[in-house]
């Protein structure tokens, strides 16, 4: 009877810890069963890349003490016609001040960071994601490339690659 125990406590540890990693990637909205996500219209316009409709939509939402929330509102603001970098910033590092391990917050900001030439804080995000993405994931996998292009670039931001 003991063992069978055991068995159930590392199951439901195991499950603990993959609904813990999939609640923190970084736009796959609310984990299966949870309520729902009134972040659905904001992702639906940043998928179709309409980005001031996502910032207005995110804007009426209002959910500033969500690290979610921050991160789309960062992504959306660098990625408009007109990058607002400063603004993206701010939302990136409230999104990382209320989760560190933020996956999203942490490839995206980083991203940010080759665009404004720091290549040294971009790096930093990425030594952070390798530690948050215990066995591997796609933000860690693609920020790693966007740095390498940079390098290869000369040290340059190029429009495109991010």
């Amino acid at each position: 009877m003991k063992p069978m125990f055991s068995i159930r406590m590392l199951s439901a540890a195991c499950a603990a810890v993959a609904l813990q990693q999939f609640a923190i990637a970084a736009d796959d909205g609310p984990p299966p069963g949870a309520a729902a996500d009134k972040l659905a219209q904001a992702r639906s316009l940043i998928k179709s890349k309409q980005w001031p409709e996502a910032v207005g939509e995110l804007k009426r939402v209002n959910d500033t003490g969500n690290a979610d929330w921050n991160n789309l509102m960062g992504y959306s603001l660098r990625k408009g016609k007109t990058p607002d970098l400063e603004g993206a910033e701010r939302f990136y590092n409230e999104a990382l001040r209320l989760n560190p391990a933020h996956r999203g917050a942490l490839e995206y900001s980083g991203e940010l960071y080759l665009m404004k030439g720091d290549l040294a804080t971009a790096e930093k995000r990425l030594a952070a994601l390798d530690k948050a993405c215990r066995l591997g994931c796609d933000e860690y996998t693609d920020l790693k490339k966007a740095i390498e292009r940079y390098k290869a670039d000369g040290n340059k931001y190029v429009a495109g690659h991010y």
